[in-house]
């Protein structure tokens, strides 16, 4: 073997690794494991190279599944060279991937390094922390980073998304040095813009420069004419087919898909969990396929074997969504919906499915890709869900003699002004206490700390703890009143409010994002509870907790009835979702022909 020939032992590093490339580096083969552990062995202890060397091997012995041997090299890198970043970077990732978090925490905080080392390890470090829920942490992490280069967009996403979920405010804060508010903005990432802005064009400028930097065109793989099967083969892309929101409301249109026009197919990204509703939605399914462990490239393939006519994918610009899968278009005509209620900018999506009400016709321009209105109401709802018998006041920890304000969206979604405007209406009623998530320890403390500061009793706000679905719905019908965030609205839950009664109110702006509870007031009669101004939002709450007979009047406005022939008429939407259908199989992806 010519890893054992002592001349190749002692020869240059750069031998050495030539040699290693010729076999087959990269791959993790026996052979270039013993060359590289026999050049080490022949080389004195502080030889220039050893460093590097120690580092191919641990890369080879990661190839071939020897962990505990590449951990091992890497460390021998680490202790040649302290000061060997990429070696810190990888022994931290094989940690992270052995469980072992805080042990990959600590590698990476005790690295020596340079500037561009540094804000490598810092990024990792801002990652792993995120993930493990130390969001201030995280925080603190990219903030390191981006004071070292302030031009990172991923460091900078992230960054304000923490700060978004931490109420830490102002969000835009002007405090890294070459950061500008407007390039805060650009650069805030295209769930986090939602909640920032309902400037459509400035959602859809900002979520294209996400997918220019994420995403990478590649060769179209489905004919552009399309197939002609006898039933038209719809497939759903989605990482969210499991215990998610996202299930819960689109379950049953799977299941209630007209089988004599549809062919349903699910290409799941998604962990399981275990979850009965995960079963439901697979079942539902008359073709499911795991494209879980496949590349993009391979996934992409996949669908375009089974000739799938309309792709429609459920994820849009969210965590663990497959875009690049999309860019290799591998259905003539593809569309996104429900995941991601905003612009998604891809030059092979040809459709974003909504209502003529969330994206009106004169703003509809703005949006990418084409919007596709689907006739009526844009959201699904399942009938079928388990939903937790109504909770009192006692249950829930609530006192009976006040007038109770919720709001059970992600803290993420309150901005500093609507909160200004909660506080408003807290003094405007004085026996009215705000319900909330308790979404986490950064965003209860420092809500608490504004409720001071906004003169209001800390005891007037409430935090709830997370729960299982079903027990949150029941929870819910403890409220009196849900106070919607804008400018991103909430989607499930003002339909899960709506549906166990309680009344809402909602501020309505321009964007999707900003319409969508709207949307659902106004399918149920209950038009007195959208406004257009946060001074009309905060007069109409205090309206309705002050004149009880307003209130009785509003609330029964949220009936059962009023459910059952609107939200959750999945019958009719099935209908109507597969008239939408009927109109893409039609255009073979020529959408300048469709308008709303």
């Amino acid at each position: 073997m010519a890893s054992t020939d002592p001349r190749l032992a002692a020869a240059p590093f750069r031998d050495v690794v030539a040699a290693a490339e010729a076999i087959g580096s990269g791959r993790g083969l026996p052979m270039v494991v013993a060359l590289y552990t026999a050049w080490i062995a022949a080389q004195a202890p502080y030889a220039p190279d050893l460093p590097a060397a120690w580092f191919n091997l641990g890369t080879e012995l990661g190839h071939a599944e020897d962990a505990a041997g590449a951990i091992q090299a890497y460390r021998a890198a680490l202790a040649a060279h302290p000061g060997f970043a990429h070696a810190a970077v990888n022994l931290g990732l094989l940690l992270e991937r052995l469980g072992e978090p805080q042990t990959a925490l600590k590698v990476w905080t005790e690295a020596l390094q340079p500037d561009d080392s540094r804000i490598a390890l810092l990024n990792q470090r801002g990652r792993l922390l995120e993930q493990s829920g130390d969001l201030a942490g995280a925080a603190d992490a990219l903030r390191a980073s981006l004071l070292t280069r302030h031009d990172q967009p991923d460091a900078v996403q992230h960054w304000l998304h923490l700060r978004q979920k931490m109420c830490q405010w102002p969000v835009l804060a002007e405090t890294i040095p070459g950061l500008t508010r407007t390039d805060l903005i650009a650069q805030s990432g295209p769930l986090a813009a939602l909640a920032l802005t309902d400037d459509v064009p400035t959602q859809c400028a900002i979520a294209a420069g996400w997918v220019a930097r994420k995403t990478q065109p590649k060769p179209a793989l489905a004919p552009v004419g399309g197939y002609r099967h006898d039933r038209i083969r719809i497939g759903y892309l989605s990482s969210d087919f499991c215990s998610h929101a996202m299930s819960y409301l689109i379950a049953e249109l799977f299941e209630r898909h007209d089988r004599s026009r549809f062919e349903v197919h699910g290409y799941c990204a998604s962990p399981d969990d275990g979850s009965p509703i995960r079963d439901r939605v697979i079942g539902a399914f008359d073709r499911y396929t795991s494209v879980r462990s496949m590349s993009d490239e391979a996934a992409a393939r996949r669908i375009r074997s089974d000739e799938i006519d309309i792709l429609i994918d459920l994820n849009g610009l969210t965590s663990g969504g497959r875009l690049q899968i999309l860019r290799w278009k591998p259905a003539p005509v593809q569309a996104t919906y429900l995941g991601f209620i905003g612009p998604v900018p891809l030059p092979e999506l040809d459709f974003l499915l909504c209502d003529d009400f969330v994206i009106p016709s004169d703003v509809a321009a703005a949006y990418q890709p084409v919007p596709l209105p689907i006739e009526g109401l844009y959201q699904a709802n399942d009938s079928k869900r388990v939903v937790g018998a109504p909770m009192t006041r006692r249950q829930v920890g609530l006192p009976d003699d006040r007038f109770v304000f919720c709001c059970f969206s992600n803290h993420y979604k309150i901005t500093e002004t609507m909160f200004a405007g909660w506080m408003e209406i807290l003094r405007g009623t004085d026996d009215s206490v705000l319900w909330l998530v308790d979404d986490n320890q950064w965003s209860r403390a420092n809500l608490k700390a504004r409720v001071l500061v906004a003169g209001v009793d800390p005891s007037r706000i409430l935090f709830a703890e997370r729960t299982d679905p079903a027990s949150y719905m029941g929870r819910l019908a403890a409220a009196d009143v849900f106070l919607d965030t804008f400018p991103y609205n909430a989607g499930t839950i003002a339909s899960d409010a709506i549906r166990m009664g309680l009344p809402l109110l909602t501020l309505a702006g321009r964007s999707f994002a900003s319409r969508m509870a709207a949307r659902m007031l106004y399918a149920i009669g209950a038009d007195d509870g959208v406004t257009e101004t946060l001074e009309a939002y905060v007069a109409a709450a205090v309206g309705l907790a002050t004149d009880r007979d307003r209130y009785k009047a509003y609330r029964a406005r949220f009936s059962e009835a009023a459910w059952s022939g609107s939200l959750g008429d999945i019958a009719g939407f099935t209908k109507r979702f597969e008239a939408a259908l009927l109109r893409m199989a039609g255009a073979r992806g020529e959408v300048e022909t469709v308008s709303l």
